[in-house]
């Protein structure tokens, strides 16, 4: 039996639209992954670079967008208001140097779970996924620490970029 909840506190007809698309890419990689084994590439020898380099790319971008390295401008240009509502975030604390959010929901994990994936594949999916966020996160000149995670069982994901 899954210990993995991951149930939304908002639910209304664009939130589930968004949703649906990120769920559609958690599928995306869910599958790649899935295909890769076959061949007999474990998913960790592809899947951590692969998002890390998609983080990169999204991060210069939201540098060069945004025309600043400080985090403020991080959660400006991609943790706004609709992204908020989505995951089910919490801003706890935007510095120029440190970002910290709590995501109540993941669609990614939502996914996953609709795939049939055992709870061991969704928490390895989910860490591979953040790599990305890792990514993101050395674009901005920092890291990226993931502490309790909806895909390990928690109620929440802690979310930490930090120079």
């Amino acid at each position: 039996m899954s210990k993995i909840v991951n149930v939304s506190k908002r639910n209304n007809f664009v939130i589930k639209a968004v949703r649906g698309t990120l769920e559609h890419r958690a599928t995306w990689l869910y599958l790649l992954l899935k295909e890769a084994e076959k061949k007999g590439i474990e998913w960790e020898d592809i899947g951590y670079a692969a998002t890390k380099e998609c983080g990169h790319f999204q991060g210069a971008d939201l540098v060069k967008v945004g025309g600043t390295n400080s985090f403020k401008g991080l959660k400006k240009k991609l943790f706004t208001k609709p992204a908020q509502m989505v995951f089910d975030m919490k801003i706890l604390e935007t510095t120029d140097d440190k970002l910290s959010i709590d995501f109540g929901y993941c669609p990614l994990v939502a996914a996953w779970q609709k795939l049939g994936c055992t709870d061991e594949e969704i928490a390895r999916l989910c860490d591979i996924a953040m790599n990305g966020d890792r990514g993101i996160a050395e674009s901005y000149g920092g890291r990226m620490e993931l502490g309790e995670t909806i895909a390990k069982g928690n109620s929440k994901c802690e979310i930490r970029f930090k120079k």
